[in-house]
């Protein structure tokens, strides 16, 4: 017994040093990181995560040395990428490159095949910024209170798309109707993309989504937009009203863009990445390229988004239980 137990306290002690040596040599070589670096991202190409990833996708290929390789995998509210993501090697080759819907899905999928705080370390949060309520530019609603008063009149009918279950467009949606104590059709879609695509051809009418999936829309005219989900006005759409001043009380819903890698992944990757990324933001080209998409650069040390993790994953359990959420 007592030879079964030493063998375990060596097990442990061989597998922590090993982790430790491999931190270390990471560190110290220099050599991190010596080939191409993945993006996971976990919604089509077009969508708000896309967009913003490839922002920065560039000026990070630059300051790492190494080409930073976009992978697309949609599905299931970013779950599907997100898992791909947990199952890869741990060793800074991989990054999941995903928005805030990362805290919202265990909400929503209680099944997930991995642990959303467990399973994955953080490195940084990119960028922030509101969802925005845009429709079909024929669509009769010209503020919130229209689309309310049509819901009201016709219970169920009047529908909304999102980026997929759990996202943060979904709760957006969620919460209004909830609030307003009216019945709405949620419709997802596998990613902001083919989700805009929908509204202009006018097969959904209204669609909650980040701001840098439908910009460049709504300034050509082919969306309009009635609000934003934070408490504050958009620096791109000063012109938009939010929800609160739209009359739905404490209303927020804000997004954020980050980046997180696999458990288990090297210190030594996590700080270069992290560096790198924070390096990024401060320039003036990625700033004005973020804010002409809606978005505010952000940045900042990885306990700092592992804080956000943690105090969101209570958030919004508590607000999809209120609303009564499911996966569709």
């Amino acid at each position: 017994m007592m030879h079964a137990i030493h063998n375990k306290k060596g097990l442990k002690f061989l597998i922590a040093a090993t982790t430790l040596w491999a931190g270390m040599a990471l560190a110290q070589s220099g050599s991190y990181p010596n080939k191409p670096i993945k993006f996971i991202v976990p919604y089509p190409p077009g969508g708000g995560t896309d967009v913003i990833a490839r922002i920065v996708q560039e000026p990070l290929s630059s300051n790492l040395g190494q080409q930073v390789i976009i992978e697309n995998r949609g599905g299931a509210g970013g779950s599907i990428g997100s898992e791909a993501a947990a199952r890869s090697p741990a060793d800074g080759y991989t990054v999941l490159f995903t928005l805030s819907s990362h805290t919202i899905n265990p909400a929503i999928y209680p099944k997930l095949s991995f642990n959303t705080e467990k399973d994955f370390l953080p490195v940084v949060t990119i960028a922030s910024l509101p969802q925005i309520l845009v429709a079909n530019p024929d669509f009769p609603a010209k503020n919130v209170k229209d689309v309310i008063d049509m819901a009201k009149a016709k219970p169920g009918t009047i529908a909304y798309a999102s980026v997929g279950n759990g996202s943060p467009g979904h709760l957006a949606g969620a919460m209004m109707a909830g609030a307003a104590n009216v019945k709405m059709t949620h419709i997802p879609y596998r990613g902001g993309g083919p989700a805009v695509t929908d509204v202009m051809g006018g097969q959904v009418p209204l669609l909650w989504v980040s701001i840098p999936a439908a910009a460049n829309f709504v300034k050509a005219g082919k969306l309009k937009a009635l609000a934003v989900s934070t408490t504050k006005r958009s620096a791109v759409f000063p012109d938009v009203p939010t929800m609160i001043e739209s009359g739905f009380k404490d209303f927020e819903v804000d997004s954020w863009y980050a980046m997180f890698v696999p458990a288990n992944t090297p210190k030594a990757a996590v700080d270069r990445l992290n560096a790198a990324a924070n390096k990024v933001l401060t320039t003036p080209e990625v700033k004005e390229k973020l804010l002409n998409q809606g978005a505010e650069a952000v940045g900042g040390s990885p306990e700092a988004l592992g804080r956000v993790v943690k105090a969101e994953l209570v958030k919004w359990d508590k607000v999809v239980k209120e609303n009564g959420i499911k996966a569709e």
